[in-house]
């Protein structure tokens, strides 16, 4: 087996234009293609988790963290008010 046995092989169709653009930015840069279209791959995750909205990427911790106190959706404006008493009584 290789170095690298946790990678797959993968093969991808291109355009002539894109495989040529490819090749001259390998050679430009001292690196495989592998490593280009990697490093592209990296970034475009990047770029499209920055997309994903916010309930999509807290889902998976909903629930997973709590206060202990079961009913603290329904009392939030009793706890707020409380508060803001406690406020203005203090000046």
């Amino acid at each position: 087996m290789g170095l690298y046995m946790n990678e797959q092989i993968t093969t991808a169709r291109l355009p002539a234009e894109t495989r040529n653009k490819l090749l001259a930015l390998s050679a430009f840069k001292r690196k495989t293609k592998s490593d280009i279209i990697k490093e592209s791959l990296d970034f475009y995750y990047e770029h499209e988790e920055s997309e994903i909205d916010s309930f999509t990427l807290g889902e998976p911790f909903f629930g997973n963290y709590g206060s202990g106190e079961d009913d603290r959706a329904t009392t939030y404006k009793k706890r707020i008010k409380e508060k803001l008493n406690v406020q203005l009584n203090s000046y």
